[in-house]
C-alpha cells in the first residue's frame, strides 16, 4: 500500500522548484489521483493513464516511497539507470517511463526543473515489421471463426489497428460509400479507409446480431454505451441510440472504470488477442505474428500490388511518410524484388557444405 503522498515534508531552508502557473488546480487529494485526474485534463487515453500511473508507482517505490516533490534529477536517473541495466527495458518501455516522470513533475506537481530538459531519451533502434504472407493469413483465417474471423478480415482488409477495429460504431460503417471512418485514431485523428467488397455479407450479418443485442438492453432499460467529449450532456440519448452502438459489442454489461458507470463496452482486445495466438499456433506458423501484424501485412501487399505509399501512408494515419517507409526493405527483400546472384549462376552446381 502506498500513503497517501499529498502532502511532502520539505527539509526547511530547501527552495522549492518554480511552480507552472498555468495549470488548474487539482480536485484530488492523492497523488496517483491527481495523475489520473490531469491525465483526463489532457485527454490521454485511459491506456496511456494507467501506463503512466503504473511508472509512477514504481519510481515511488523503488525510493521506499519517498514522496516525488522531495527528489530530483539524480532520483530519476537512478530510476531509469535500474530499468535500463538490472531489468534491461527496451528503448520504447524506457521512453515511456521517462514521459511518465516528466509528466508527473511537469503536469501533476508543476514543478519546472532544469534537470528535466537535460535527461536524455533512449533513441529506439529501428525493428523491420514481421509480415505474413497471403497463405499466411489465410490459413489464420481457417482457424477462426464467428466474430474473430471478421476482426482479422477487417484488420487485414483495412489496415487499422485492433483498438480502431474495436471501437467502431454503427454510424461509422457506410455501405454506400463502401468507407469505413475511423474516429480518434492514434494522435486524436481522423481518417477514412475502404470497406471491402468481401466483407460486406458479414458485416451486414453483424450489425444484425448487435441489433437484437441493442434493442434488448433498450426494452429492459439498461445504460448506452459511453460518448465522447461532452456529448453525453449535450444529447443524453444519444448513447442508448442505434447509431452510436458498438459494432463489436461485449455480450454483458460492465462498470466503466473511469465514471464507475454500468454500461456496454466493445470486445476486450485481450480476448481477441488470445484468440488470435490460438490460430497462429493452429496455421503452424513460426512468425511471431500479433494482430497488428495484420496492419503490417495490409500496407506491404498494397505496396507490392502497386499502389502508391502516400496512398498506403493515408490508409495508414501516418502522420510522416517516412513511417511508411519501414515496409520497402520487406518488398527489396522479397522473392520477385533483386534476383540473387546465385540463382543467376547458370551450367553450375550449387556448393556443397565445406567446399568453399
Amino acid at each position: 500500500m502506498l500513503p497517501s503522498l499529498s502532502g511532502p515534508t520539505v527539509p526547511r531552508g530547501t527552495l522549492r522548484p518554480a511552480p507552472v502557473v498555468d495549470l488548474p488546480p487539482l480536485r484530488s487529494v492523492r497523488l496517483l489521483d491527481q495523475m489520473r485526474e490531469r491525465c483526463r485534463l489532457v485527454h490521454y487515453s485511459l491506456r496511456t493513464e494507467r501506463a503512466y500511473v503504473h511508472w509512477a508507482r514504481a519510481f515511488i517505490r523503488f525510493h521506499q516511497l519517498k514522496h516525488p516533490a522531495e527528489m530530483g534529477g539524480p532520483e530519476v536517473e537512478a530510476f531509469l539507470t535500474h530499468l535500463a541495466s538490472e531489468r534491461q527495458l527496451s528503448p520504447s518501455s524506457h521512453r515511456q517511463a521517462l514521459s511518465a516522470l516528466l509528466f508527473l513533475y511537469g503536469k501533476v506537481l508543476g514543478h519546472q526543473l532544469p534537470w528535466m530538459k537535460d535527461i536524455g531519451r533512449p533513441v529506439p533502434k529501428p525493428r523491420l515489421p514481421v509480415v505474413l504472407s497471403r497463405d499466411e493469413v489465410q490459413a489464420i483465417l481457417a482457424a477462426m471463426s464467428g466474430v474473430h474471423r471478421l476482426l482479422v478480415e477487417l484488420l487485414y482488409g483495412t489496415g487499422m489497428r485492433i483498438s480502431e477495429a474495436l471501437g467502431l460504431r454503427v454510424k461509422d460503417v457506410d455501405f454506400g460509400h463502401r468507407a469505413i471512418y475511423v474516429r480518434k485514431g492514434k494522435g486524436g485523428k481522423d481518417r477514412v479507409v475502404m470497406l471491402p467488397q468481401s466483407l460486406l455479407p458479414a458485416l451486414r450479418g453483424q450489425l444484425g446480431e448487435c441489433r437484437q443485442v441493442w434493442a434488448a438492453a433498450v426494452a429492459q432499460g439498461q445504460a448506452g454505451v459511453e460518448m465522447p467529449y461532452a456529448l453525453e450532456r449535450k444529447y443524453p440519448r444519444a448513447g442508448v441510440s442505434w447509431a452510436w452502438f458498438w459494432v463489436f459489442p461485449q455480450d454483458h454489461h460492465s462498470t466503466d472504470p473511469r465514471s464507475g458507470v454500468v454500461r456496454r463496452h466493445p470486445l476486450y482486445d485481450e480476448t481477441f488477442q488470445r484468440a488470435f495466438k490460438r490460430a497462429v499456433q493452429t496455421a503452424g506458423i513460426t512468425k511471431p505474428a500479433t494482430p497488428h501484424t495484420l496492419r503490417h501485412s495490409f500496407a506491404t501487399h498494397l505496396l507490392q500490388a502497386g499502389s502508391d505509399i502516400r496512398t498506403v501512408q493515408e490508409l495508414l494515419g501516418h502522420a510522416d511518410v517516412a513511417t511508411t517507409m519501414i515496409y520497402t526493405p520487406v518488398l527489396r527483400a522479397g522473392g520477385s524484388a533483386v534476383r540473387s546472384p546465385l540463382d543467376s549462376l547458370a551450367g553450375s552446381e550449387t556448393p556443397q557444405s565445406g567446399r568453399w
